[in-house]
């Protein structure tokens, strides 16, 4: 049996559910709110200590972190492959996996944040300084320190246009890419396109679309309407978001877009 703790707008989580839907595995869903605080329940830290979702318990075992679950999943079930039979084509994929780990995800969760997040945790209550980072878990003081700054003063926050135009350097890149082929590893579709997904759609979601609108990244755009036609996205995606937040963020981030744009130099 299949369980996975989860949240609608976690990219992470968003990975692990197109995994599980492209390969065709039933699972239960598990909601942990993670804009009211859930993720800092006992219950589920004693499952996590990081305190971050997604957790995927296979028949009473516990495993974290969202690739390896994704490389565990595509190993322990190997029907239905998102990574390529060749060994050239599982290290392309994995350069992006470890590019979205390390790099995207920390810029998403910047950009998330600074444009609408801010605004829910901020009605939900955020308390004190010292209560937020006592909430931390083992996420560290720094990056306590950090999310704090992002939920109160936004795209001024330090940091904050550096991981912008971060964001964007990899939807630049994506172009690049797809410019041998419809999908980014191999001309076929495979774990690199999953892993991206969520990310693009980040950015759909906050209403920036002119990232890659209007002619400026034409392949990223196609790219992603491939995304949006597969079953698997709408399953995996877009239920899973709740509508109220989904309006939230989309009003959010366009009344955040003008001043990215501005930021990116994009006209």
């Amino acid at each position: 049996m299949l369980e996975l703790y989860h949240h609608g707008s976690s990219a992470c989580a968003a990975k692990v559910r197109l995994v599980l839907e492209e390969k065709c595995l039933p699972w239960t869903g598990h909601v942990v709110d993670i804009l009211r605080g859930e993720q800092f329940r006992p219950e589920f830290v004693a499952l996590n200590p990081k305190a971050v979702v997604p957790v995927l318990v296979h028949d009473d075992w516990v495993l974290c972190e969202s690739t390896v679950i994704c490389e565990y999943l595509e190993q322990a079930f190997p029907t239905n492959p998102v990574y390529p039979r060749s060994a050239r084509g599982c290290a392309a994929v994995r350069l992006w996996t470890k590019a979205v780990d390390e790099e995207l995800h920390p810029a998403c969760s910047a950009i998330t944040y600074i444009a609408s997040h801010r605004y829910t945790i901020l009605r939900n209550g955020v308390g004190s300084f010292e209560e937020f980072l006592k909430q931390g878990g083992s996420e560290g003081a720094a990056a306590r320190r950090l999310k704090w700054e992002w939920i109160q003063k936004g795209i001024e926050a330090p940091g904050a246009a550096e991981r912008i135009r971060l964001y964007d350097s990899y939807m630049q890149k994506m172009e690049r890419a797809l410019g041998s082929g419809d999908w980014l590893v191999e001309n076929r579709f495979s774990m690199a396109d999953i892993a991206m997904a969520p990310y693009v759609n980040r950015l759909a979601g906050l209403a920036m679309e002119g990232l890659w609108q209007n002619g400026r990244l034409p392949r990223l755009e196609a790219w992603f309407a491939r995304m949006r036609a597969r079953p698997a996205f709408q399953s995996a995606l877009v239920q899973w978001l709740p509508e109220d937040l989904a309006i939230e963020m989309r009003t959010h981030g366009g009344q955040a877009w003008p001043e990215i744009r501005g930021l990116l130099g994009i006209c």
